[in-house]
């Protein structure tokens, strides 16, 4: 009877050695990763600043680890729904969600009923770029209402109430906040019309079905340049190097815009759990790919500023942003429409 034991005796007894070397060695699995196609969700439609910085991202990091790094488009909700399926998605390195300061930053004091935590349900890896928003308008209706500057733009705002409809990438981004914050400033009223990204509002921009817009810059810089959008202000609180003509918000806003500041962040996030391995070999690469010429000239000249910064710089620059969003949800009244 103990000879026909043995032979199980000796299995569970290699199986407990084996473990015990898994946990002695957390990272080492992390050797073989990644062995299959690695996913970046973006919470937003194709052609917005979102999808332009993780399609700038994806290729170097598919270079790096030797695997395809792929974009998966999930938009919805201000970005809570790709968000969500981040968050409840395995931990296991091969999942990441760009997150943009909405699903990180605004989202949790704008909704009532979030469907993630974004600070227990994530762990930050890299802040890929800093972005200034601008305001613009579809130059033919500036042109048709005289609108030159902000201040034309207020003037014809305080005789119009509503008049003007106000596109966005989706209720509680940084594009709607900046809005809201501008017209609770200057007590002035413009209709909110929310989109799944910033890609198929500008498509209405451009086409003269909407009237304003607090977009990222990098999004717009195209059709800022072909002429079919004009930039009255950047948000951010130094004007930009790719716009250095373009005034900042409260520059020429005046004494009711004083220190009016909403700019935009995206990075990468893994679900809670994943391992520090592969969320540092992610934030190493990334660092390294934002750090070579092209990629840096390339972002520089859409508006974008490079960062490639530590996780642990992420998650304080995270933990700051809800401090702050939460105050401009607060002051400008802002509700998720």
């Amino acid at each position: 009877m103990r000879r026909h034991c043995q032979p199980n005796r000796r299995a569970a007894l290699a199986l407990a050695a084996t473990a015990a070397l898994a946990l002695a060695a957390p990272g080492a699995w992390a050797d073989t990763w990644p062995s299959k196609p690695v996913k970046i969700v973006v919470p937003f439609a194709p052609g917005g600043t979102t999808d332009i910085l993780a399609r700038a991202v994806a290729p170097e990091l598919s270079k790096a680890f030797g695997q395809q790094f792929i974009v998966d488009n999930r938009a919805g909700a201000g970005g809570n729904i790709g968000a969500e399926i981040v968050a409840k998605s395995p931990n296991d390195g091969y999942t990441f969600l760009m997150g943009t300061v909405g699903t990180h930053g605004i989202n949790r004091a704008l909704y009532k009923n979030l469907p993630y935590d974004p600070i227990k349900d994530f762990v930050p890896v890299t802040l890929v770029a800093a972005v200034p928003n601008v305001l613009e308008m579809n130059a033919e209706k500036a042109r048709q209402y005289g609108i030159r500057n902000v201040p034309d733009l207020i003037k014809y705002l305080k005789a119009n109430p509503n008049k003007l409809n106000m596109a966005s990438s989706g209720s509680g981004t940084s594009i709607h906040l900046a809005g809201e914050l501008f017209k609770s400033m200057t007590g002035t009223q413009m209709t909110h019309v929310p989109y799944k990204g910033s890609g198929p509002a500008l498509l209405d921009m451009v086409a003269g079905n909407a009237d304003v817009m607090f977009d990222n810059l990098p999004s717009s810089m195209q059709q800022i340049k072909g002429g079919k959008l004009t930039a009255l202000a950047v948000t951010s609180s130094q004007r930009s190097s790719a716009l250095p003509d373009v005034p900042t918000v409260e520059e020429a806003g005046g004494p009711a815009l004083k220190g009016y500041e909403a700019s935009s962040w995206f990075g990468l996030l893994a679900p809670a759990g994943t391992s520090p391995d592969v969320v540092n070999r992610v934030q190493q690469a990334v660092a390294k790919a934002l750090g070579t010429p092209e990629v840096k000239e390339k972002m520089q000249a859409q508006g974008a500023i490079p960062s490639g910064n530590t996780p642990a710089q992420f998650t304080k620059h995270i933990a700051d942003e809800h401090v702050k969003w939460a105050k401009v949800v607060k002051d400008s009244g802002a509700t998720v429409d």
